[in-house]
């Protein structure tokens, strides 16, 4: 009597988890754009990219600039001197 407890206790336990992963309805449909929207977003896409176009170019990054001479002279170039 217990093990038939149990199954039906399990049965009643695992169908909430199988009930919750029922199909969704779908998504509304966006309605359809009108011309006057479609030319908008065009002309907004071509006004993007003649922005990008404004941007100057960066020059490669350089983090150890600051660490290195500015003058292009290095400590290692030097003649060590003698004793």
């Amino acid at each position: 009597m217990r093990v038939i407890r149990a199954a039906a206790l399990l049965t009643v336990l695992l169908t909430g988890p199988v009930l919750a992963q029922q199909a969704k309805p779908p998504a509304p449909a966006d309605p359809p754009k009108s011309p006057s929207e479609i030319q908008a977003e065009k002309s907004a896409d071509r006004a993007y990219k003649r922005s990008l176009g404004n941007i100057p170019d960066k020059p490669p990054a350089d983090p150890w600039g600051g660490a290195r001479a500015i003058d292009g002279s290095s400590s290692a170039s030097t003649t060590p001197v003698r004793r």
